[in-house]
């Protein structure tokens, strides 16, 4: 599951059509409800910002976890038992510096010696597995039924129809931003040579004075953009043109029925030819990003003074590059998680999901096996602002809106850092049955390839904080079940007496304890009292 997409084109967007392209006590068992909204005394510090989801709603009015206080006043400098995390995700850079010591080894394998020393079907599974090989682009689920030209598929109608729509909003898209980005381009051109420099300050904006109509819509444009926090023109082409890559990377690849991904050389349809992929979990294209950002939210170093905190210490972090730029294919998943159950994780996240899922049998089939192995799976509900419990997304625990066909997944909703109408995020999904808990999952900081940090949106940066408590609720009560920490998780968490916008739609309000199962934001102080209870 990608990060939301850029936030900046659907600006742009808005403004072409407008002028052209010329508080409670902290809760403990059983929880109260929160019913007063907190009393926001001054916006959030930079500092604050790259930490919310660590803060606490009580003492920072802003809805975190409550991580730093359940360090402070529980876990202090009780180390735990070490506990493996498995990220079924896009690959993820194992030498960053604020992760290469949390990186799980397989000690049973002999490292590059071209044998399955552990006999686990795997060759030199050193850190995981990559179940991609050399691929990274694809299409998405939906494409791929079209282009197998299988009429009589029930869904190939619905597939068809989520095909023209998407391929005209893509085209358009493009058609638009490459309209903004030469606009930007003139303008540049246009005020940097009546200023004779290349660079240029708002002030040296505001000193120009001048009635040609081309002159004031170029420092118009400029301006506007600069209004949303670039520093420079540089910086606004910078971020249209990843905006540009996105868009082309839809078009060219995601939405290319003619484009086959593929590399692997196995049969997708088919359970058991297994075997394929390689070995080497790392990041293979330059934006390959995603399983590098999520594994530090669950377990980046901490207190190592550079970077960001993980959620849990005491954490090893499996790779399973089986995530691409495109939908996932079922098959991979379902060995993934096998892989993990197989191999000695006790806590799986899976920041990913589809509405297509043609072999969905195949994985929760493998979410039961997993749950007879005492595994807990954390999923992100998806980013489309949907009622899952009105339209199905992929993986999930059940069919239908029936019974789950194991106690040992949860499945997360995002909110953003302001507590209040807007808290829940406007991409999120979610549901009475379908979702499970809400977590922090807008503008998270956290790592990203090549020793650097970027903060992303998504419901896939709300499932790894969850991921994270469970890690830690797992190493400090090593025997409690995948089950009671899942209820721990629920049950513990910050039940809220708000109405919420959902799907971004102002219009659109209903009760925060009806999106979720629990009704809940996860709080890791309150779940690591109730594990101790539980424990006892």
């Amino acid at each position: 599951m990608k990060h939301t997409f850029n936030s900046l084109l659907c600006v742009l967007l808005i403004y072409t059509t407008l002028v052209g392209c010329a508080s409670s006590r902290v809760l403990t068992n059983p929880p109260e409800t929160v019913d007063v909204v907190p009393s926001k005394v001054s916006e959030l510090s930079e500092t604050d910002l790259k930490r919310w989801n660590s803060l606490d709603l009580v003492k920072d009015t802003v809805p975190g976890m409550s991580v730093v206080k359940a360090y402070d006043e529980i876990i202090k400098k009780k180390k735990g038992k070490t506990t493996i995390v498995a990220v079924i995700d896009s690959g993820v850079d194992i030498d960053h510096e604020d992760l290469d010591d949390v990186i799980w080894t397989n000690k049973d394998e002999v490292p590059n010696n071209g044998k399955d020393d552990d006999h686990n079907g795997y060759v030199d599974d050193i850190h995981g597995w990559n179940f991609l090989g050399d691929a990274y682009k694809e299409q998405f689920e939906y494409v791929r039924l079209l282009a197998s030209g299988d009429e009589s598929n029930p869904k190939y109608k619905e597939a068809q129809a989520e095909y023209n729509k998407e391929y005209n909003k893509y085209r358009s898209y493009k058609m638009r931003t490459d309209q903004i980005y030469k606009a930007l381009v003139t303008a540049d051109k246009t005020v940097s040579n009546y200023l004779n420099k290349a660079t240029y300050t708002e002030e040296d904006l505001d000193s120009i004075k001048s009635d040609d109509q081309r002159m004031v819509q170029s420092v118009g444009l400029i301006k506007y953009l600069l209004g949303f926090g670039f520093e420079n023109v540089v910086e606004a082409k910078k971020a249209i043109e990843k905006d540009q890559n996105d868009i082309n990377t839809h078009l060219d690849f995601n939405l290319n029925k003619d484009f086959n991904g593929r590399k692997t050389n196995d049969n997708v349809d088919d359970l058991s030819d297994v075997g394929y992929g390689n070995n080497n979990v790392k990041p293979i294209g330059d934006d390959e990003d995603h399983g590098t950002h999520v594994s530090g939210i669950i377990a980046a170093e901490r207190n190592n003074g550079i970077g960001v905190n993980g959620v849990a210490n005491n954490v090893k972090i499996m790779v399973l590059r089986t995530v691409p730029d495109g939908d996932e294919y079922d098959k991979d998943v379902a060995l993934a998680i096998r892989y993990a159950a197989d191999n000695g994780a006790r806590v799986v996240n899976m920041s990913f999901g589809k509405q297509y899922s043609p072999h969905s049998d195949w994985v929760r089939n493998a979410i039961a096996y997993a749950g007879k192995k005492d595994v807990l799976l954390i999923a992100g509900a998806g980013n489309d602002g949907l009622d899952l419990d009105q339209k199905a997304s992929y993986p999930n625990d059940q069919i239908n809106n029936g019974p789950e066909v194991s106690d040992n997944y949860i499945n997360v909703g995002a909110i953003d850092s302001k507590y209040g109408s807007e808290m829940v995020a406007n991409y999120s999904n979610y549901g009475k049955i379908n979702v499970d808990v809400f977590a922090p999952g807008s503008d998270i900081y956290s790592t990203v390839p090549h020793n650097d940090y970027e903060s992303f949106d998504g419901t896939s940066m709300a499932s790894p904080a969850v991921a994270g408590i469970a890690a830690l609720i797992r190493s400090q009560y090593p025997k409690l079940t995948a089950s009671q920490v899942k209820h721990a998780i629920m049950d513990s968490g910050l039940q809220l007496n708000i109405d919420v916008e959902v799907g971004g739609n102002p219009s659109d309000i209903k009760p925060f304890k009806d999106l979720s199962k629990s009704g809940r934001i996860v709080n890791l102080y309150n779940a690591l009292i109730l594990a101790s209870k539980i424990n006892h």
